[in-house]
């Protein structure tokens, strides 16, 4: 066999097994999903006769009607959507802002700016936790979006992954923008947001979920249950139901629901923002 045939073969080879590796890791996943929701349309007694079955005899949707319509999943799921809405507009313009001021503008100490934000990185956010819940305590912002928003926007990250974009940018374009007359904030909006699509999704995917998923600081800063987030709600499904299996299922079932559902609608802008900012 020659070189180049010796080489094609290696390369199908590679593709194959890497092919066989990834289905195997997406069954290992999703083993536990499919666990879950098998458990969550079982009767009670099917439960507690063999708590290990996949399949159920009778399927039933009672666990979820349970928590649709005698708790508070509603009010959760809508509290959860702002708050993450909120922290991700807010994450993407001041990030954003910052990571341009970084890149365009020349300013003095500009470059140990940058390196001082970057060393908030090693700060570990749970160390900020007492200072930050008795400054909303003082203001009165407790048990509010404000309270859950506000401390998740500073977002180093972010930050980073804007500037590095920005950074690639031609600076040609917003000289050309500066010598029509146009100011800073208009070529940041006109000029240099439009082609940072990339850098935005990445962002914006990226602090969505993590705000969705959070859940150390709304369960510090909200104990009204018609305000809790997601996260924080379901753990009350287990004081509110006693232990049983078929509500906690169901409750993590609808809990991954709308993350599984923004990855696959917008699995192509993700894959796009990790390769156009160089996110690992």
């Amino acid at each position: 066999m020659s070189g180049p045939m010796r080489a094609v073969g290696a390369e199908r080879l590679f593709n194959r097994v890497a092919l066989g590796v990834l289905i195997a890791l997406a069954l290992l996943w999703l083993v536990p999903l499919v666990w879950a929701f098998a458990t969550s349309v079982r009767s009670a007694d099917e439960i507690a006769t063999d708590p290990t079955a996949w399949w159920s005899g009778s399927p039933t949707f009672e666990a979820y009607e349970d928590l649709l319509t005698g708790g508070k999943l509603p009010y959760w799921y809508v509290n959860s959507f702002i708050t993450s809405a909120l922290t991700t507009l807010l994450t993407v313009l001041t990030a954003s802002l910052a990571a341009f001021a970084l890149s365009r503008l020349r300013f003095r100490y500009r470059k140990p700016a940058f390196l001082l934000l970057l060393a908030g990185l090693m700060v570990p956010p749970q160390v900020l936790m007492i200072p930050q819940f008795l400054a909303l305590q003082s203001t009165g912002m407790l048990n509010t979006y404000w309270a859950v928003v506000l401390p998740q926007v500073p977002n180093v990250v972010a930050v980073f992954v804007f500037k590095q974009f920005f950074d690639g940018i031609p600076e040609e374009l917003t000289e050309a923008a500066r010598a029509d007359g146009a100011s800073w904030l208009r070529t940041y909006w006109q000029i240099v947001m439009p082609l940072s699509k990339p850098a935005i999704s990445a962002v914006t995917i990226f602090v969505f979920v993590w705000a969705w998923n959070n859940f150390l600081w709304p369960l510090l800063v909200v104990t009204d249950p018609e305000m809790m987030t997601l996260p924080v709600g379901l753990t009350s499904v287990q004081d509110a139901f006693g232990i049983p299996q078929a509500q906690l299922m169901a409750s993590a079932v609808l809990g991954g629901v709308p993350l599984l559902t923004v990855f696959l609608l917008f699995q192509r802008r993700i894959v796009e923002g990790i390769a156009g900012t160089g996110l690992k």
